[in-house]
């Protein structure tokens, strides 16, 4: 029963850091290209659910317990049964994706994309299997199989990550609460103890619609975002040196807070426009260029990986059949690869406007993206 109360009080600070709705880079003026989706957010792609369980806790000995789990579904809860077309790709390799070399061989994620943190993969593994039995259905061969999709980045400078605190009743609540709509962003879910450019960051989402042959497509972005540690100076918003000029706004009382090689992102991109596994393949590349508009370089101890799958084909699954694939030309798929990086830039800005200090493990803290000093820079630079 303890560990339900528990629970309970999670799923509530989860509540309330949404209800909270922190702005976004275009609520302070901001401006990206391209137009995005109603509710700017990788839900935006019809079908996709995100869930999100927030583990904040002060642990005795000044431990202190800042992470969580983030969950996206494909196709709701329909994923349990009905794969979508998918790829991956790996920038840099310092990180885990599980899952991805049947994704590699067969063209198809099957299930969820599961976020969290780095010493957290096997509880999470585990637990979304687990979860899946539990729903009482068989896929279309009369077994219930599953190699899930796990991802990671590292959150231990704020989090007390090797203290294994996530468990399956975190998982379970995740996957279950996934619904549409609007995506809590900042410090939630996965996305709770991660920073990048030394400063707070976390989770963010954005979406592109665009027209390719005369039909309006859209490309949703998820980013579990912990990458550019020890970059301050190299952060870019819009095309602006944001990190270069903040050195002349910020005190030395607030020098970058070196907590370590914390350097990662997961990306995941979600589209219902036609496309085949090759072609998902170079959208999820169109990904890291999103990522560099931000000033990233992909260091050496970066795990940029990431991953796309589009919801347009409703015959997978079926074995009964020959299954007839339709797909967007090769000469036309431009538009979703600008998409694919305009909505990831933004996406990376999202999970540092949202986000907000923190003082995690062992007093370590991280500061937040100073607002004010964030608009003046843009405005002086006329942006």
């Amino acid at each position: 029963m303890r560990w339900f109360l528990d629970l309970m009080l999670v799923l509530l600070a989860s509540q309330a850091t949404f209800a909270a709705e922190p702005p976004r880079a275009r609520d302070l003026g901001i401006p990206f290209d391209g137009s995005p989706g109603p509710w700017n957010a990788i839900t935006d792609v019809a079908g996709v659910t995100v869930g999100q369980v927030t583990l904040i806790e002060d642990l005795p000995d000044g431990r202190a317990v800042r992470t969580g789990v983030t969950a996206v579904l494909p196709r709701g809860r329909d994923s349990l049964m009905r794969p979508v077309f998918g790829a991956w790709f790996a920038l840099n390799g310092c990180g885990e994706m599980t899952g991805t070399t049947w994704i590699e061989e067969s063209g198809q994620l099957e299930g969820p994309v599961m976020l969290t943190n780095t010493h957290s993969i096997g509880t999470v593994h585990e637990a979304t299997i687990a979860w899946r039995i539990r729903q009482g259905e068989a896929d279309a061969t009369g077994y219930v199989w599953s190699t899930p999709v796990v991802a990671e980045t590292w959150d231990g400078p704020l989090n007390d990550i090797n203290g294994f605190h996530v468990k399956p009743e975190h998982v379970d609540a995740a996957l279950d609460s996934a619904s549409s709509g609007p995506v809590a962003e900042g410090n939630v879910g996965a996305g709770t103890g991660t920073m990048c450019y030394d400063f707070k960051c976390g989770i963010g989402t954005s979406s592109r619609v665009v027209e390719v042959l005369g039909e309006p497509y859209t490309v949703g972005v998820l980013v579990q975002a912990n990458h550019g540690s020890e970059r301050r100076a190299e952060l870019r918003i819009a095309g602006v040196p944001v990190g270069r000029l903040l050195a002349d706004e910020l005190s030395e009382s607030e020098p970058s807070p070196g907590l370590g090689k914390n350097s990662s992102i997961i990306i995941v991109v979600a589209t219902d426009a036609p496309l085949l596994p090759h072609q998902l393949k170079r959208v999820a590349k169109r990904a890291a260029l999103g990522l560099a508009r931000t000033g990233s370089v992909a260091d050496n101890g970066s795990g940029d990986i990431f991953i796309a799958f589009s919801t347009a084909d409703e015959s997978l699954g079926r074995i009964d059949t020959v299954l007839t694939h339709h797909s967007i030309p090769n000469d036309e798929i431009d538009p979703l690869f600008a998409a694919t990086v305009r909505a990831t830039e933004e996406a990376i800005i999202n999970s540092m406007i949202a986000a907000r200090d923190m003082v995690g493990n062992r007093g370590s803290t991280a500061t937040a993206l100073p607002h004010d000093a964030l608009m003046e820079i843009m405005q002086s630079c006329g942006r």
